[in-house]
This record gives structure tokens, sequence and C-alpha cells, in this order.
């Protein structure tokens, strides 16, 4: 039964896989298919071994065809023959799978295949057989449902290893495919008793090797069997003399491609030397420009690769509607030997990489019109660029190598391979770090770009920083407004007001520069920067059609726009478009399959769902994300991550679970300066510390959230701050009257930019608190008030929060009655959550704080009068304190009235003969 019959009478697959369908068919083998399976049934590790030319490749392709229903997770080809370094292994199986590569680290591909059911074929490993061993043998102990399947001339020497030598194909099994194979050069052929004995002869002369098989049956277009195996009698005579064995397979199947080799004219053996510059796969465009020169012309290029193909020397594939090619690596080895002996070498690899660059520098028109396509096309000949890349950067004269690590940045910029750029990046930097030219502000740019997704902190400043310097140096505006975009960037995470200076400079520069990308990302950042301030309605108008435009192309802008958007909606109390938000975010990410861009979106769906009460929901979503960073030696950049998987483990009780994150992430610093994302951890940090008893450091890790959270202008974290800070005042003898107080100045916060998510917390304390000071019918609608805005809102009570909410309301019935306590728990029910804010500041009043004096001033307003004998204006102090200037003047009215003050300056004066005190300290004072 021939190879095409065995898979017809097989299962089709039904599962994911990437393995590519022979183009010819797959002859005998039987026994060793059955033997085979048999192996990866028992054992996790099968090694299929043999000299070059065996069959060991089709061999592992049919067993792997024929596996679906045992590998459900997904059946994947890894041929590793175009790579070099050992080291490169674990990052070139993380690309076929799919895994996000940090960095190439082994523990990133074992992090994605811990749950996976699959099985990995790695296809030809003799030459990197340190690496794969150490790669396959931590695959195997980390990722229990893995099986792998390695074709090697050698064993790996791995625990657990089953070995299959892959003997030569029998006799009639070799002249099966001698006579399948003549049949494809010669329709006509047939067996019959004039040529069986020759062709049985050719397969004994051959040992049954399937490669030198079918370069014999190449030629019987020209020669028929009896001229062939005459040939070969004379060429390996004293071969067929020696005892049958390895060395001497290895030794037929060398002859059998010189011999292959000799026959051919010399255009075709010039081209074949020729094709060994290539590394993977080639297209037709690409061979023709390489191989045709000196005596060979671009039109003689494809009937020369034709010819080829038809002898077996050259592979032809199918992929993606588009024709590619390759050598076989035994036969490119050879090749490359005989491209060496011309002394044609180091020429050929100038004119790939040159071939290569103009290649790239040509696709850049697509990126901006159809990224998606123009990705894909980079990433069919990255193979390719990276050998090119390896040449360039290396060479004598290493402008072209720069040009091509510059040309590249973007692709590296939306792709999971951003460390191997930021390393190709500093090498063609380092090439000429003096020199003051426009490629060199391209490669700083470049190496900016690529570490905004690939690591930025303490990165990317210094190298936009000096792109920007060096493009104005030059002129180039269109490049200007790129490096001042990621300027904003690199100084995003610790001075947002700079980052929005930058910005607005940026868009100056990329109007007169006509950068489309920075007219929309440039006004992007200024939008997750008011988010970041909690100024959604603001930040959500930024985002106009104009910059929508601007951005379709850029999957990394938009998910991440996407992502902060989804977070304000959540503040101001909608999950439902939140969590559709997020959904869209992860959506536009998942074709970058990058840690970054896809851990953002996974986290912030994360946290929505974990908040609306789906706490599995939110695991399953987080899962692979922790797997890809938990045991890898550098921090994994993901911003988010900490915030959820914290949240995760404060709902489910586990505080000390929430601060081993949230550390991390309050630890986030940039060239030193504590960023955003410790603003926000810092405020969590604190309550996790709170719930698990250690109030020292509660209370000191709060307040450092205040001080960052003051100097980035963060109101949420800030609030976030006040309430647990009142919450530890509540715990403390006579500390009720200054948990109000931090309550109600976390409450104002809260209302003033519209946190509506986070109201009804505060609702919920001033009930409990009052209740515990004197209880009324307001802290009952107070109560009812929060528990019907989160019912309508969809956003749950934790377990925690659900219980003092039900303490709470027992101790308001029984200090109330019954009648009075359920009139009261309906009527707040009623209540909107802005009628409950107002029955919750009635509240505060009528326990006796005085109507007039300076000890009738709230919290706010007395922060309002220190900064009035500050000097500052209202704008200032809106800004300082996180409100809008309209507020500024309505506490500045009520200031005037309660101390009978009739302008600033009489307010200045009676607060320092009072000795209002300057310094900046929490609302409660």
């Amino acid at each position: 039964m021939s190879g095409a019959d065995d898979q017809a009478a097989r299962s089709p697959i039904r599962v994911p896989n990437n393995l590519v369908v022979g183009l010819t068919s797959f002859i005998g083998r039987s026994t060793e298919i059955e033997t085979a399976a048999g192996l990866l049934a028992r054992h996790r590790l099968v090694t299929l071994t043999g000299p070059g030319g065996a069959g060991k490749t089709r061999l592992a392709g049919e067993v792997a065809a024929d596996q679906p229903d045992q590998y459900l997770d997904g059946v994947w080809w890894v041929d590793l023959a175009t790579v070099s370094e050992s080291t490169a292994v674990a990052a070139t199986i993380a690309d076929a799978v799919g895994a996000p590569a940090v960095g190439g680290r082994l523990s990133t591909l074992c992090a994605h295949l811990t749950t996976w059911r699959s099985l990995l074929c790695l296809d030809n490993a003799e030459h990197l057989l340190d690496g794969v061993a150490s790669t396959v043998e931590a695959v195997l102990r980390g990722c229990p449902q893995i099986a792998v399947l390695v074709t090697s001339r050698e064993p790996l020497g791995v625990p657990g290893e089953a070995v299959l030598g892959v003997p030569p194909l029998s006799d009639d099994d070799a002249l099966s495919l001698f006579v399948d194979r003549a049949r494809l050069m010669q329709p006509s052929f047939t067996l019959d008793e004039s040529n069986e004995a020759a062709i049985r002869s050719i397969a004994a002369h051959l040992d049954g090797i399937p490669l030198a098989l079918e370069l014999a049956a190449a030629w019987v277009r020209t020669l028929p069997p009896q001229q062939v195996e005459a040939a070969l009698d004379d060429r390996f005579s004293l071969l067929v003399r020696g005892p049958r064995g390895a060395q001497r397979r290895q030794r037929t199947l060398a002859g059998s491609i010189d011999w292959s080799h000799a026959l051919l004219d010399e255009i075709d053996r010039v081209v074949f030397r020729r094709l060994a510059v290539f590394a993977g796969t080639f297209g037709l465009a690409a061979a023709r420009a390489l191989c045709a020169g000196g005596t060979v012309t671009a039109a003689e290029v494809l009937p020369a690769l034709g010819r080829l193909v038809d002898k077996s020397l050259v592979v032809a594939e199918e992929r993606g509607g588009e024709s590619r090619y390759r050598l076989l690596e035994t036969i490119r080895a050879y090749a490359a030997a005989r491209l060496v002996e011309a002394e044609d070498h180091a020429a050929l690899r100038e004119r790939h990489l040159a071939w290569y660059l103009r290649f790239v520098e040509a696709a850049e028109a697509d990126r901006e019109v159809d990224a998606d396509r123009w990705r894909r096309v980079l990433h069919i000949e990255y193979d390719n660029l990276r050998s090119a890349l390896e040449w360039g950067v290396t060479a004598d004269e290493p402008r072209a190598g720069r040009e091509l690590a510059a040309s590249l940045a973007w692709l590296w910029h939306l792709d999971r391979r951003g460390r191997e750029g930021i390393d190709f990046l500093h090498r063609a930097i380092d090439r000429a770090p003096n020199e003051r030219s426009r490629l060199q502000a391209r490669l700083m740019t470049g190496l900016a770009l690529v570490a905004d997704t690939a690591g930025p902190l303490d990165v990317e400043y210094d190298a936009a920083a000096r792109a920007v310097e060096l493009a104005a140096e030059i002129g180039d505006e269109g490049l200007r407004a790129l490096g001042l975009n990621l300027l904003a960037v690199g100084c995003f995470y610790t001075d947002l007001d700079e980052a929005w200076r930058l910005c607005e400079q940026a868009h100056v520069a990329a109007r007169a520069g006509r950068n489309t990308f920075v007219l929309g990302g440039a006004r992007a950042l200024q939008a997750i920067i008011l988010h970041l301030r909690d100024r959604h309605a603001e930040a959500e108008a930024i985002i106009d059609a104009t910059v929508q435009q601007c951005l379709q192309h850029h999957r990394g802008v938009l998910s991440t726009v996407l992502t902060y958007q989804a977070e304000g909606a959540l503040a101001g109390g909608d999950p439902a478009r939140g969590l559709d938000l997020a959904a869209q975010a992860l959506l536009v990410a998942e074709p970058l399959a990058d840690h970054l861009r896809v851990g953002l979106a996974r986290s912030v769906l994360a946290q929505i769902k974990a908040l609306t009460g789906d706490l599995v929901g939110a695991a399953e979503l987080i899962d692979p994300v922790l797997r890809l960073v938990e045991g890898v030696e550098d921090e994994v950049f993901v911003p988010g991550l900490h915030y959820a998987v914290a949240m995760l483990s404060m709902r489910r009780g586990d505080p000390q679970a929430a601060i081993a994150w949230l550390q991390r992430a309050a630890a986030s610093t940039d060239r030193g300066v504590a960023t955003w994302l410790a603003g926000r951890a810092l405020p969590r940090l604190g309550a996790a510390l709170a719930a698990a008893g250690r109030r020292d450091d509660a209370v000191a890790v709060l307040g450092r959230a205040i001080d960052v959270a003051r100097r980035l202008q963060l109101p949420g974290p800030l609030a976030e701050a006040y309430a647990v800070q009142a919450e530890l005042a509540a715990a403390e003898p006579d500390g009720l009257t200054r948990a109000v107080e931090l309550h109600h100045a976390a409450l104002t916060i809260r209302v003033d930019h519209d946190l509506q998510a986070a109201q009804p917390d505060s609702l919920e304390a001033l009930a409990r608190i009052g209740a515990a000071i004197r209880p009324t019918p307001d802290d009952v609608r107070v109560l009812y008030a929060a528990g019907s805005a989160r019912a309508k809102s969809g956003l749950p009570c934790g377990t925690d929060q659900q219980r003092a909410y039900d303490s709470t309301a027992a101790d308001l019935r029984r200090a109330l009655g019954e009648p009075a306590f359920a009139r009261a728990a309906a009527e707040g029910a009623r209540l909107t959550l802005d009628q409950g804010v107002e029955y919750a500041r009635r509240a505060r009043g009528r326990r006796g704080r005085p109507n007039t004096g300076w000890s009738s001033l709230t919290p706010t307003e007395l922060q309002v009068v220190r900064l009035i004998t500050e000097g500052l204006t209202n704008p200032q102090i809106a800004a300082r304190l996180f409100m809008s200037r309209g507020t500024v003047k309505t506490h500045l009215s009520h200031i005037f009235t309660k101390l009978g003050t009739a302008n600033r300056t009489e307010l200045a004066a009676a607060a320092i003969d009072r000795r209002v005190p300057t310094t900046r300290r929490s609302p409660a004072g």
C-alpha cells in the first residue's frame, strides 16, 4: 500500500497543527510506523535515528499525522535545521506553538505548555544535541501531558528516551519508491521484466536509502534504469563490497548526491550551490535575484530550479498560496561546500543581505495599509532576515546590516521576538556608536520602539532621548515625531505632566513630518494619561474617529487603549461595557501573540470578571499569563497582572498571596523613581497587609501610597489609600471620628471624579462606622442605597464585604427596632447612588460638626485653606486635590461663609493667625 493510501485509511487531523502535507506519496514503512506509534504510547520521548537521507523526517511526519486523537491540543512540527545556536532551541519551539517568547527562555515555553496535551515533533536535532536535550528534558519535567518525537542522527541521551533506528527500505519498498518517483518524472514509466532487475540492483547499490533512491529515480527522464545502474556501479563498486553499516550508508548518500551533482549541467550546478545561501524556505523572486549572475541569466533560474526540483535536490512546498522552496539540510550542507569551493560564498552573502534589505524596505509601504499582511510577509522570510542580519552586523562594512536592523524595528515592536530585536539593535548601534546620521537616529528610535513592548522601564527613555536629539539635528520631523512619542512613553511611568507635554510636541512634529501613526499614537497616550488620572469622560473624547483612523492598523496601541477604556468604564460603574471593551482588547491583541499586549488585556478582563463575581472565569483568563511569567529570571513586563492576581487572591481570602504579588508592583521604578504602577499597587498592598494583621507595615506603605498618588495626581489610588487608612483608624481607641473624616475624603474624590464603582464601598464604610458612633435611620438608608447601587451595576460584594454588610444591617436593626429599620431600608433601596451620597454627607453633619468656625471645616476644606496660604491659584488647587475648578470655588464659598471671611486675602491672614499648617498630609490632618 502506498503512503497516500495509508493516509486515506487513517482519521483526518481534527486538532490544531502545523504539519505540512507532503507533495509526494509515502511509500512503505508500515512496520516502522506501527513500532513508532507503539513507542509513543508507552514513552513520552521517542527519537528516530539514522543517517542523513534515511527518511527520518517523512517517517516522523507520517507518525505525527496519525496521532490527533491522542493529542487534543495539537501536533506541532518544529524544523531545527536553520537553528544555529543551542540557546535558540526553546525560542524556536515557542514560535512554532505560539508561545509568547520572553527572551527565548525555556521557562516561558514550559509555562505555555504546562496544561497542554500535545505532541512536539523536533526535526533535524543532530547539530544541537545539548540544547535539544536540555530543552526536551525540561519540557518533559514541567509539562506532564507533552510527548516529544525527535529526528536525529544520534540519540539525545535524555532519561526515558526510546530510540528507534530507521532501517533501510526493504527490497520491495525500495523498488516501489524508485518506480513511484520515476513516474513523477515520466508518467508513462512502467515496471517490467526489462528494467526490474536494474532497479533492484540500483536499490542494492544505494543501500535502500530513500533520499539516494529519489535522486537516482529523478534521472529516468534522461537515462533508462539500465544506464543509471551502470553509472552507479562504476561509482560505488568499492562501497558495495564493504560491510553494511551506518558509516557505509552515509558514504553512499554522499556519493549519491555527488553523482547527481556531477550529472547536472553547468547552469544547474551554479544555481544549486547558490541556493545554499538561503536559510529555511525561499521564494521564486529571491531565487531569481540571487542565483542569476555570471554565466546564469535571470531567465534561466526558474527552469533550473524546476529541474532541481525534478531531481529531488530541491523541495517545493505551497504556503499561504505561494510556492516556496527549500533544501534538505543534508543537501544544503553539500551545496554550501560547493559554494565555498567556487569562492562565491562571501559575495553571495552580501547579495543576500542587500536583497533582503530591499525586500523589507519595499514591504514597508504595506505597514500602514495592512499591518497584519505586512507582518505575515516578513514572518515567512524571518529565517532569511535573521541570517542576513547576523552576516550584516558582523561584516567589515556593517552599513547594510545596520539598515536592515533599523528597518525591522516595527516588526520586533509588533512581535514576540522583541528581546532578540533589542539585541540586534544594540549590536547595530555599537558598530558606529558616535555616528551622527539619520541611520543612527533610526536605530536609536527603533531601540526605543522595541523596548516599548519588550521592557520599557530604564531603557526606553534614554534611547528615545538620543533619537530625538539626532532627528532634530538632521532635520527629519517625521522621525523626530516618533522619537518624541516614544520619549513621552519613556517618561510616562513617572511624570505624566511631562509625558503630556511631549505628546503635544510629537503631535505638532507629526503634522509637519506627516507621520500618521504618531498623529494617532500621541493622542492615544494622552487618553491613557487621562484615564490614569480618572478623567475618563475627557479621555473618551480624545479617541475620536480621526485618531481611530490613524491607528486602525496598529493592533498594539488599539488593544492598549481599549484596556484603559475598559478600566474607565468599570470605574464609572459600567462593568458590562468594561467587559465588552476588555474582550475587544484581547481579540485585537491575540494575533500579536506577545506577552505585553495579550497579558495586559487578559489581566484587565480578569479583574473585571473577578469584580463581577466570576472568580472561575477570571482565574481561567489569568492562568496562561501566570504560567508565562512564573520562574522567569527577569521580571516580565505585564502591566495589570499583579493587580489582577492580587484581586483574585483577596477575593479568595488569601492576603498573603496578594502581598507577594503587590510587593513586586509596588517596587516598580523607572530610573530610580516610583512609577504609576507602584502608585496603583501601594494602596492595595496596604489593604492586603492590613488584612493580614500587619498594621505597622500597612501604615508605612499607605504613607508612601499617598505621596506617590499626590505626585502623579492619581485620584483613585489616593482615595483607596484614604479608605484603608480609615479602616486602620476605626480599629484604634477613639479613632472613629478620624475614620469618618478619612472615608469622607475618599468619598469626595470618588464623587468629584465620578468613580461610581467605588462609591458604594465608601457608603457602606460610613454606614458601618456611623452605626458604631450613633445609629440613625440615615445609616440604614446609606447602607441600602449602596446595596441597591451594587445590584444595579452588577458589582457584588466580596465575601468579607458581604459579611461586614450583613453585620452592619443586623446592628442597625437591633439599635433602631424592626419597624424603623424596615422603613429606612425600603427608602434606602429606592435611592439612587447620588442620593445615597447626599444622605451620607447629611448624616455626617448631623453627628455634631458645628455649622461655623474652624471646627466646622471638612478635611477637604482645610486642605483648600492650607493651599491658599501657600499662594496657589484655584486651577493649581484643583490639580493638587484632583477636583474641578468649579468644585474649588464651591469649597471656597463654604469656607468664607463658615469663617466669616470675605476673600482669599482675609482667609490667608486668618489661617496664618491660627497657624494652620501648610505641610502636606492626609485630609484627616
